[in-house]
Parts: C-alpha cells; structure tokens; sequence
C-alpha cells in the first residue's frame, strides 16, 4: 500500500519506522515542518521524522503550509493510497483528507 507519512516531533519517529518495516506499507513520501531555529544559539534544526526519513532514504517534503497548492499538488503526484499523521502541526484541508483512496488517519 502507498504510504504518505505526516509528523514532526520524536514522538511521531516510532509510527513512521514501525511502517517502514511493515513489508505491506511502501512509505512514498513524508511530510513534515520546515528546520526551525533552536535552542540558545538559534541554530537551524532537522525535525526527528526528517532525519529518519533521509536515514532510510525518504522522499521528505517541507512545506510551510501544507494547504498551498504548490503543496497539494506534490502529495497528489506521490499517489498515496493512505495518509497517516502524527503530530504533524498543520490541519489538513479537506482536499487532502479525501486524497488518498483509504483516506487519512491520526
């Protein structure tokens, strides 16, 4: 099944690995936050899910809101036949929650 994963923080790394190794699931591409300053030196940080997915070799994409139609289109061309999201930190339009052929879960 085409897979598009949706998070951010460490906690979403878990769900994102445990479908990387389910020989059912074929992660096309994940989406999370664009690098943010952090931290006391404002240093540009990678969120864990993004540096998990280029790990295994992920397509990653970063929009700054995932509602443009710059950003619509790029998941529409992924093919995903299910969505899964967590802790992404955007809401999803509606456009993108009736996308993929079994929809989105969180």
């Amino acid at each position: 099944m085409r897979i598009v994963f949706m998070g951010t923080p460490l906690f979403a790394v878990a769900s994102l690995k445990a479908l990387v190794e389910d020989s059912f699931c074929k992660v096309v591409g994940v989406v999370t936050q664009p690098d943010r300053p952090k931290g006391r030196g404002k240093k540009i940080m990678e969120s864990p899910v993004k540096i998990f997915a280029k790990e295994h070799g992920l397509p990653v994409l970063q929009p700054e809101k995932v509602k443009n139609p710059e950003a619509i289109e790029l998941l529409r061309q992924l093919q995903p036949e299910l969505i899964v999201v967590a802790a992404f930190g955007q809401f999803l339009p509606e456009s993108i929650l009736t996308m993929p052929k079994y929809g989105c879960i969180n």
